[in-house]
């Protein structure tokens, strides 16, 4: 039970949403409930959709959910890319969280495939 909490994927996961928050408390107040709220949602979603995932006993629906959290995952990039287009954040903060987004992504991806082999043996 809670097997999901030993995979890399989701504790990195997790340390994203806690960047995220951090990062979104130098946003201006108006994005509170816009930008702000998108970014915690997509980001939060991430680590919630693998932990979803590994919960399931059908591989089918593990990958589903896989496919959801990596959808997430890009969805978490391109708002970090609108907040660096709006001023919110440095370019240097962006190439930080994009080698980030990229080790989860690739993470989810090794992990979709390995299941995605289990399933044809």
């Amino acid at each position: 039970m809670f097997s999901f909490r030993k995979l890399d994927v989701y504790n990195e996961s997790r340390l994203l949403v806690k960047d995220v928050y951090d990062l979104i408390q130098t946003f201006p107040k108006e994005e509170k409930y816009a930008l702000c709220d998108q970014l915690r949602r997509s980001s939060i979603s991430v680590p919630a959709n693998i932990a979803e995932g590994m919960g399931r006993r059908s591989k089918r629906e593990q990958i589903h959910f896989l496919e959801i959290a990596f959808g997430s995952l890009m969805e978490t990039f391109c708002h970090i890319e609108i907040a660096k287009d709006l001023g919110y954040i440095t370019e240097e903060q962006l190439n930080e969280k994009e080698k980030q987004i990229e080790i989860i992504s690739k993470r989810i991806s090794k992990l979709t495939s390995s299941i995605e082999k289990s399933i044809i043996k």
